[in-house]
């Protein structure tokens, strides 16, 4: 549960953990019993008492989030207890959800953990990023901020299998190795060891056509310094932003925009929700034939999902962040 609204980074006096009894499911619900849930980086702002695109918690309500499970008991025609499903959930061991708001999970053989991930919506939003927003020509010089995270290491698989000149910026020479070595990323920065704008005069010798913007501040001011005439900016997550109790403001670097005729586009992966069955069968079919790998990152236990949660602002992840819940269900 929400204690109280974080000020600054979130920490342990800012979540509860409570016992309560197991739900019953209603007319046409269901009963999941979590098996994976997810932390992602845009629960920050639903802690905060403000209006924006995902509706804020209240102080005392049940965290929620992606959710795969099985189903424990079942009023909906649609499921029987043992199938797996995924959902948006609360943070708990047993919840309670219409069945019209589940999906079976259809892994074709991939783990069930990665309907929350490179299958689900990370993976979505690198897609929809990648081939609607960013749109990048064979060629083109596509550099990712957060790039070894669950969004940002697939929107650079996808570039490549465009043809395109990859760069990946993250936070330690560990995940620089995992995208060069690993995903196939053609170079990576260490903005924890490297001055981003002079590293991309190497990395990006021709320019920056496209680049994925998941952390906006200084990294990405330091990547608008080297947009080429045209360029395409898809912005995703400010994660470097999420904790600041006032957003820095002052003259930035849209006079670049100007200078280079380039495109600025925010977007929600929930505008393309009539096309998330298009996205996830073709990122199964990419994952089925190694065209895309990933990686999660598991920790064990409800009790560890807010330290999990809070990991994402220190870095902490590679790939997508996941927390492993089990629970024995008897019926009660």
């Amino acid at each position: 549960m929400l204690a109280q609204r974080p000020e600054g980074v979130p920490g342990d006096d800012d979540f509860d953990l409570v016992e309560a009894d197991v739900p019953e499911p209603g007319p046409r619900e269901v009963l999941v019993r979590t098996r994976y849930l997810s932390v992602d980086p845009y629960m920050r702002g639903r802690m905060r008492d403000e209006e924006s695109y995902a509706e804020p918690w209240a102080v005392g309500d049940v965290l929620q989030g992606g959710v795969v499970g099985e189903v424990a008991e079942s009023n909906h025609p649609d499921f029987e207890a043992g199938d797996t499903v995924t959902g948006n959930l609360r943070w708990a061991d047993y919840a309670v959800a219409a069945g019209d708001d589940l999906v079976r999970v259809e892994t074709g053989g991939v783990s069930d953990s990665a309907a929350l991930g490179v299958l689900g919506m990370p993976g979505r939003t690198a897609y929809f990023g990648v081939t609607d927003v960013l749109d990048p020509d064979p060629g083109d010089t596509v550099v990712v901020s957060a790039a070894a995270g669950a969004v940002g290491s697939v929107v650079g698989q996808l570039a490549k299998l465009n043809g395109c000149r990859v760069v990946g910026i993250a936070g330690s020479d560990a995940k620089i190795d995992f995208l060069t070595d690993d995903l196939g990323f053609d170079a990576g920065i260490n903005y924890a060891e490297a001055d981003v704008a002079d590293a991309l005069g190497d990395a990006a010798p021709d320019g920056v056509d496209g680049y994925f913007d998941n952390v906006g501040g200084p990294i990405t001011d330091a990547v608008f310094e080297h947009l080429n005439v045209r360029a395409s900016v898809a912005v995703c997550g400010q994660i470097a932003l999420y904790n600041e109790e006032g957003v820095p403001t002052g003259p930035r670097k849209l006079h670049t925009l100007v200078e280079k005729r380039a495109r600025v586009e925010g977007f929600l992966v929930g505008d393309y929700a009539p096309r998330f069955e298009e996205a996830t069968e073709r990122l199964v079919g990419w994952v089925q034939e190694g065209e895309i790998a990933f990686r999660e990152t598991v920790v064990d236990g409800l009790e560890n999902a807010p330290d999990a949660f809070v990991g994402l602002f220190e870095g902490e992840n590679v790939g997508k962040q996941v927390v492993r819940v089990e629970s024995e269900f008897d019926g009660a």
